[in-house]
């Protein structure tokens, strides 16, 4: 698939990002570059390219993850093992703005590749390091995947149900973490660069510290009461109410009524006004006293009605409520048509599939999907005679 031309402007035009490494935490910083409009040149390994290719479900042996992840991004095949190729990301990187790798610490210098070396070249420079440990520490030189991430920052000790082993999240939530505090550091990096004067300098992000970073009040809480959270289900543990609960199809619906008002309003909906009036009840701490009476009424009434009736019912009474959407609930949804968010696009073969539309969504200059991911090395001749080029 080529190119599709626009007039309309993307916001990173002009930058240059160079991407090393593979799977999913250093890649999915990229292609957040590479949605808005940068030049995103991905390095692969000969053979099999990026491991990625061959996860999860595949059409005609290439995952449809790929397709999404490494849209708008060129595919270059270079050993970096061997002197050429290693010289070649070499050149590449002393033009790139920003440089994004996800190895382990320590591989890149010993291919020549480090900081030192690279920044010399091109002093502005920014490297977007991603690994599971950072770049210092003593666990530094200790293979991190997002799982492990995912359990030392702390959050998989609080996710599932009290009287369960923990349960990790559906998706590798570590690495999309990492990845977009990748991104948004580089972009400080690079602000600073332009607006003050500034060099390039080291974006080190850690997989475990990307999972601490939104843990929210776990660590205060602690320290200052020596308060563990725990595992609490589907509630939302010191809020009330927030939870899941059962209709009479046996589908699920989450409420949250934690706001004032909002409690107010969806204890008149199921015909509670005796709990809506409680005085003890008008503030979140005085309902969190007594959520598991609330939980018992809210999940009386939902038992009674099918889910749509639950959804609507609620929804006229301006109580936030939703269904739990599956991947055919997503296809379907009206919402996510109207807002761009079901791209439809077809595959060489003339297979039809839908990616997810671009986040966010910037009212001038929106990002867009201008080629799905490319096949193995697909652009490797022209980056490298336009790299010959330059050198002339």
């Amino acid at each position: 698939m080529t190119p599709t031309d626009s007039a309309t402007p993307l916001p990173l035009q002009g930058v240059k990002v160079l991407e090393l490494g593979s799977l999913i935490a250093g890649p999915y910083a990229a292609a957040l570059f590479a949605q808005f409009g940068a030049d995103v040149i991905k390095v692969e390994p000969p053979g099999q390219g990026d491991p990625l290719r061959k996860w999860r479900k595949l059409h005609q042996g290439t995952s449809l993850w790929w397709y999404v992840q490494s849209r708008n991004k060129k595919s270059v095949v270079l050993d970096l093992k061997s002197d050429q190729g290693r010289g070649i990301v070499r050149r590449l990187a002393a033009e790139a703005d920003i440089l994004v790798e996800n190895f382990r610490p320590g591989t890149l210098e010993k291919w020549g590749l480090g900081w030192d070396t690279l920044s010399a070249d091109n002093p502005g420079l920014i490297m977007v390091r991603i690994s599971g440990y950072g770049q210092t520490g003593p666990r530094r030189d200790l293979p991190g995947f997002a799982a492990i991430a995912e359990a030392m920052g702390g959050l998989r000790f609080v996710t599932g149900f009290p009287d369960r082993p923990p349960v990790r999240s559906g998706v590798s939530i570590g690495d999309t973490l990492a990845s977009m505090y990748g991104a948004l550091g580089a972009l400080m990096a690079l602000h600073h660069r332009k607006n003050n004067g500034g060099k390039g300098q080291v974006v080190d992000v850690a997989l475990y510290e990307a999972v601490f970073g939104v843990m929210e009040s776990l660590l205060p809480e602690f320290s200052a009461q020596g308060f563990v959270r725990q595992r609490s289900g589907a509630s939302l543990p010191g809020i009330s109410p927030s939870n899941t609960y059962e209709c009479r199809d046996g589908q699920h619906v989450v409420i949250a009524g934690n706001g004032d008002a909002l409690f107010r309003r969806l204890m008149q909906a199921i015909g509670r006004d005796d709990l809506a009036t409680d005085a003890a009840l008008a503030h979140n701490d005085g309902r969190v006293r007594r959520n598991d009476e609330l939980d018992a009424a809210i999940g009386a009434w939902t038992a009674r009605y099918d889910i749509d009736e639950v959804v609507r019912i609620l929804e006229r009474a301006e109580v936030p409520v939703g269904k739990i959407y599956s991947a055919a609930d997503i296809a379907a949804d009206e919402h996510y048509q109207a807002r761009g968010m079901l791209e439809e696009h077809v595959l060489a073969d003339g297979q039809r599939v839908m990616l997810p539309g671009i986040v966010p969504k910037l009212s001038a200059t929106p990002g867009r999907t201008r080629w799905l991911g490319p096949t193995l090395g697909e652009h490797t001749a022209e980056v490298l005679t336009d790299l010959e080029e330059k050198s002339k």
